[in-house]
């Protein structure tokens, strides 16, 4: 006896809510016993039929909004972020420090020249009699040149780490701000880093006024025992530098991204530096080192062989030894020697600038969970949501026009 009941699919429903009848079996077709009963299979466990299993769900890689991925960084990420900082925003990047350099170089320049020039023709129209004066006043002359020939540089190089250290953070977070932009982000925090910039100044200058009048000390004994420690004075003053330079340079190297990025007072930036770089010294100081490494090398690679061939191209130049013309063959392969070497120095420091600030950003991450902080705000902001605080500010940080300090930004 067949059933005459109409048969409808497992999936569907009647139009009271009753449940759906199954399909006839085998058995009521062809014999009198019942139909086995049937349990219901859970979607996803095996031998579930295929329209019921749910895809397992896979890895997804951590979000890059912008110039990193918002994670801790590797070493290839680093170095690769480096110099990506130069191809994803040049205008305010290398233009700002192309600019920089040639300001601070023909700065130094023109007042080394101007002070050796007249020096020169003291020297030469002076009396036997006031000879060792002004021998003295023109030591003293050309030491205050180069003093404030480097003061220049450490002010402008500070100026440029400044605001690449910017272009990092916003870059991280997927913002490409202009010349302007970064300019008004770094407003109120220059004077902040140009004293940090003289404080460095001071200590190094110090430090070797000291170790050279100890030397001249013993120098001026005159006898044997007295240049020997003379010397020994100065090679072990040079060691001791060398240590304290990338002992305390590494300790230190977050003070400038804390001062611009996290808007810190300069007190509460040298000890956010320290603190950050405590328990991970060596893996920082290896990093900046590599990165200081490469950079000078690839940097005399490239200015070895102009060198070279400016020589070679003076003698080109005046083939006739005329002085007139050899004169003019040496101030054109000079200009074009510095012009290139400005170019080349501007390209490196911003790579030397780039770096500590990812490493900062990098250490945050580590310690702080810093980038859930960042994917939170980015997230927010891609949805059109501006109430999410901006993730550098902290308690502590400067308020500025550009980005004004949040009371409930994570510390």
């Amino acid at each position: 006896m067949s059933d005459n009941s109409p048969w409808q699919s497992p999936d569907s429903s009647s139009a009271d809510g009753a449940q759906p009848l199954a399909p006839p079996s085998a058995s009521s077709a062809y014999g009198t016993g019942a139909a086995p009963a049937i349990a219901p299979v859970a979607p996803g466990t095996p031998g579930a039929p295929s329209q019921y299993t749910t895809p397992t769900p896979g890895w997804t890689p951590p979000p890059k909004p912008g110039l990193i991925p918002l994670h801790p960084l590797g070493l290839g990420t680093i170095l690769g972020a480096s110099l990506m900082v130069l191809r994803r925003n040049p205008r305010p990047t290398f233009g700002l420090s192309l600019l920089i350099m040639s300001l601070v170089t023909v700065g130094s320049l023109v007042l080394v020249g101007i002070v050796s020039f007249a020096s020169a023709e003291r020297a030469l129209s002076a009396t036997e009699a006031d000879a060792a004066t002004i021998e003295a006043g023109t030591t003293a002359g050309l030491i205050l040149s180069a003093l404030f020939a480097v003061a220049l540089s450490l002010v402008g190089g500070a100026i440029l780490q400044g605001i690449i250290s910017l272009e990092v953070a916003r870059g991280t977070v997927g913002e490409r701000l202009r010349v302007r932009g970064l300019w008004n982000a770094a407003k109120g925090r220059l004077g902040a880093l140009i004293g940090w910039s003289a404080l460095v100044m001071i200590a190094v200058i110090v430090g070797i006024a000291v170790v050279a009048g100890v030397s001249v000390l013993l120098f001026a004994l005159g006898d044997t025992a007295g240049i020997v420690f003379g010397v020994l004075t100065m090679i072990a003053g040079f060691l001791v530098a060398l240590f304290l330079a990338a002992w305390l340079g590494t300790f230190f190297a977050f003070v400038p991204s804390a001062l611009m990025i996290e808007r810190l007072p300069l007190r509460l930036a040298i000890s956010r530096s320290w603190s950050l770089v405590r328990g991970n010294f060596w893996r920082t100081f290896g990093i900046l080192l590599l990165i200081l490494v490469i950079v000078n090398v690839v940097s005399s690679v490239v200015t070895t062989p102009l060198s070279v061939l400016g020589g070679l191209g003076a003698g080109l130049l005046n083939p006739t030894g005329n002085e007139e013309a050899g004169f003019v063959a040496f101030l054109v392969i000079y200009i074009v020697t510095i012009v290139l070497s400005v170019v080349i120095g501007a390209v490196t420091i911003v790579i030397q600038s780039a770096a500590p600030a990812l490493l900062y950003i990098d250490m945050r991450m580590r310690k702080e969970g810093f980038d859930l902080e960042l994917a939170r705000f980015v997230e927010a902001r891609n949805a059109g949501d501006h109430s999410v605080p901006d993730p550098y500010l902290t308690l502590n940080s400067t308020p500025s026009r550009a980005q004004p300090a949040v009371p409930n930004a994570a510390s």
